[in-house]
């Protein structure tokens, strides 16, 4: 399972037709190969040819078309999903971006009550187009709020948009671009534009890169009430569950991007000598590798076990409203953290153009900043903490949803409000399911953050300062992060050998925001005591570094290697 190689895939599917949508994909971009990649992506070529195939092979039509307007092949299923994801991630976030912001244009179709648009939008997939997402404007970004594009009503009971949008994906071929403003009474709303027609002026790309990331304003462009998405709380409620559904995927996609990488970056390093001895022989780098690997199983495993909360989630089961934000956050900077330790090795050539590397080195900074900031997504996690440390509730246990099913509830998750009301199975569960050393001691850990925040609580001048309540959610977040990790590494039946390996990041990494609690100018005595108690050593054990390096890491030279 752990790694995705595209040569030698293994993965369970209960279809044959979701494989082959799998296997053509991998081959399209193999018979490519890695030197037309890059050559797209030095001269920032648009990725018509890609599209072409995706519309030829009706992949997105299968893959983001929910059943009831599908053939028999269509359903929206997160476990065919997240494989796509990370295929797209592993040969290049470009082809992965048209893929993403055209799932957050359907959102706001799948979620409306227009079913004329539901059936166009359906029709159009088919048909291979792509999609677009209207929400953040340059002056104000994703604050939603002070959204100026303004619909206007019309003598003859229609109307006439007028604004623009900015940082809009798809902008230059989205046939229907779901576009967020306010009316006249200052009630939002959600209607569909098309990238045609005249009164749609598009303004410019405002990257430079394959990607169309655009700038685009309606001029007294006509929209009719059957343009209309939504209005009032459902369009300010569909905007936000769309940004719920849309922000998974960046999680895989940095996952994607991490896997190509490592494969690079160990193949060139195993091959390289230095004062008579192989790259790879250095203790050193032994270190970060293994650190680079296990931080990357990690992200898998908890990448694939939110998937399964949110496809079995209901209006009484909304535990996925945690695990999503910490997918966008937690994932993606991790993948960050991979991207550095692989860099620190590989040195220079990381700049090399002719490296699928040196793409990464770029892009992966993008994904913590999509789809709100890590601070975006912090404050929100937060909200979280209360219920989920000292209120736990009993459920069913989820099992792995690998099943053909069509998550349908993603385009009803209904209001968006009274996340604080929303309750979590006991965490202990999880830390119960392997009797590990470097298991036990986070357990140490977390249990004096519990007790740190009843008995060192946050001062009220503390909750208004962000930097503060920063490294509180980072300490947090690294709790449910280890406890889906840990489910998933029993139902994967992962080696505890390597789950002792992934705990001894994890460990360091919370006293690493321990020090940073400790170190805030605004920390009490009571705080930094608990903070420096919190500070602990991972357990040492050579046998089970050794194991990780012999058995898990260094088997993947030459495992992987693009066609040229």
């Amino acid at each position: 399972m752990i790694l995705l190689n595209p040569k030698n895939r293994k993965r369970f599917y209960p279809d044959k037709h979701s494989e082959e949508i799998m296997e053509k994909t991998i081959a399209f971009f193999e018979n490519k190969g890695k030197a037309s990649i890059k050559k797209d992506d030095q001269e920032r070529t648009w990725y018509q040819e890609y599209i072409d195939f995706i519309g030829k092979e009706g992949i997105f039509a299968d893959l983001l078309t929910p059943a009831k307007y599908g053939d028999k092949n269509s359903r929206w299923d997160m476990w065919r999903i997240q494989e796509f994801n990370e295929i797209l991630g592993f040969y290049g976030l470009p082809y992965w971006y048209a893929w993403q912001v055209s799932i957050l244009g359907l959102g706001p179709i799948w979620m409306s009550e227009n079913e004329n648009a539901k059936q166009k939008a359906a029709k159009l997939l088919r048909s291979g187009s792509i999609f677009a997402f209207g929400l953040s404007e340059r002056a104000h970004g994703a604050d939603v709020y002070s959204s100026e594009m303004r619909l206007s009503k019309q003598a003859d009971g229609n109307y006439l948009a007028n604004g623009s949008k900015y940082y809009i994906g798809n902008a230059n071929r989205a046939d229907m671009v779901s576009t967020f403003g306010k009316l006249d009474n200052d009630e939002y709303v959600f209607f569909i534009a098309n990238y045609q027609h005249s009164k749609y002026d598009l303004v410019k790309n405002t990257v430079n890169s394959q990607n169309y990331v655009g700038e685009y304003a309606l001029r007294d462009y006509p929209v009719c009430e059957e343009d209309i998405l939504a209005k009032g709380q459902q369009a300010w409620d569909n905007a936000l569950n769309t940004v719920n559904v849309g922000k998974y995927n960046l999680g895989w996609a940095s996952i994607g991007m991490c896997t190509h990488a490592f494969y690079e970056a160990i193949n060139h390093a195993s091959k390289r000598q230095l004062y008579g001895m192989f790259v790879t022989d250095f203790p050193h780098v032994k270190r970060m590798f293994t650190d680079a690997y296990s931080r990357l199983v990690a992200m898998k495993l908890y990448a694939s076990r939110t998937a399964d909360y949110m496809r079995s989630a209901s209006l009484q089961d909304r535990r996925y409203m945690l695990y999503d934000p910490i997918m966008k956050m937690k994932v993606t900077t991790q993948g960050e953290e991979v991207v550095n330790l692989m860099w620190d090795v590989i040195a220079a050539k990381g700049f090399e153009k002719d490296t699928f590397f040196e793409m990464v080195t770029r892009d992966i900074r993008a994904l913590p900043k999509l789809e709100g900031t890590v601070h975006v997504n912090i404050a929100l996690i937060i909200k979280f903490m209360q219920n989920f440390l000292f209120v736990p509730k009993e459920y069913a246990d989820i099992p792995q949803r690998s099943d053909a099913a069509d998550d349908e509830f993603l385009f009803r998750q209904g209001p968006t409000r009274e996340l604080g009301k929303i309750q979590f199975h006991d965490f202990n569960k999880a830390l119960d399911l392997f009797d590990l050393p470097n298991v036990a001691i986070f357990r140490k850990q977390v249990n004096l953050f519990k007790e740190t925040l009843v008995k060192a609580p946050a001062t009220l001048e503390q909750t208004k300062n962000v930097d503060v309540m920063l490294t509180i959610g980072e300490m947090f977040t690294l709790i449910p992060y280890a406890q889906l990790i840990l489910e998933n590494a029993k139902i994967m039946k992962i080696d505890s050998v390597l789950v002792d390996q992934i705990f001894d990041f994890i460990v360091r990494d919370f006293s690493k925001f321990a020090l940073e609690m400790f170190n805030r100018p605004s920390s009490t005595e009571k705080q930094m005591e608990y903070c420096m108690r919190m500070i602990q050593k991972p357990a040492v054990d050579e046998n089970r570094t050794k194991t990780i390096w012999v058995d898990y890491v260094f088997p993947n030279v030459d495992a992987y290697e693009m066609n040229p």
